[in-house]
């Protein structure tokens, strides 16, 4: 979402995407949070390729999915006419998004705000949360809560990070190698891929950091209301230690 710091198209390519992130630890925290009410109107942004929509929507809830990635949204897609869903998907950019509607719970997971890598691109998806959210209505997102060991760790030298056989028969490893900006507050990760046993090609995962005080306060100045912020998805307290931060807001 800035000519200087991007994601590569290769960690857009959907069947890539799936079979690296498989994991749904994340799944049963956003349940928990959804309305009673199955007639709640859900909206998650940066909804990939339906990972948490379909499951969401397969419990009966109405759930639009929000991504600015077209293979991807074409995944969900394809995924939810295989499970017989009827969900709306729409290719949008979620700092200028405006729909009709507003939504008694909205959500960003999957650490989706690494990306928004100036202030001034979380302040608009913000104002756009705000501007689709019912009264009294709940916001969720959820972040890493950076750790300094972790980057100086990875800016030593290139680890595996990933292997694993794509839906399309795909034989994948991922290596990683990371080179921390602090003007900026961006994590420079590259992904090294190796497809099929040869060397593919480099793509860069840079991700924004935000420190907990620093997130708490741009929530807060930007109309939010923070009931609760975990440490991880069990919902254990945010401490020193925690791996992630995990917002319930207002």
């Amino acid at each position: 979402m800035n000519s200087n710091y991007k994601v590569g198209d290769l960690i857009y390519d959907a069947n890539i995407y799936d079979g690296l992130n498989t994991n749904l630890d994340d799944l049963q925290f956003y349940k928990r949070w959804l309305p009673k009410n199955k007639d709640a109107r859900i909206l998650e942004l940066c909804c990939g390729t339906g990972r948490l929509t379909l499951p969401i929507a397969e419990d009966g809830y109405n759930i639009i999915g929000v991504d600015y990635t077209s293979s991807m949204l074409e995944q969900a897609k394809l995924k939810a006419s295989e499970r017989g869903l009827e969900v709306t998907f729409i290719e949008a950019d979620i700092r200028t998004l405006d729909l009709p509607e507003k939504y008694d719970l909205i959500f960003i997971p999957f650490n989706s705000i690494h990306h928004l890598y100036k202030n001034e691109d979380l302040f608009k998806t913000f104002n756009v949360v705000r501007n689709h959210l019912k009264e009294g209505g709940l916001f969720l997102l959820d972040c890493y809560n950076p750790n300094i060991q972790f980057i100086v760790e990875g800016e030593k030298e290139q680890k595996e990070i990933a292997k694993y056989t794509t839906n399309d028969g795909r034989e994948v490893l991922i290596t990683q190698i990371m080179r921390y900006e602090n003007k900026a507050q961006i994590n420079r990760i590259e992904w090294h891929y190796f497809i099929n046993g040869e060397f593919d090609s480099i793509q860069n995962l840079d991700m924004r950091l935000f420190f907990p005080q620093e997130l708490d306060s741009y929530l807060e100045q930007n109309g939010f209301n923070i009931i609760n912020k975990f440490g991880g998805f069990e919902e254990d307290p945010f401490n020193d230690y925690s791996e992630k931060q995990i917002f319930v807001c207002q």
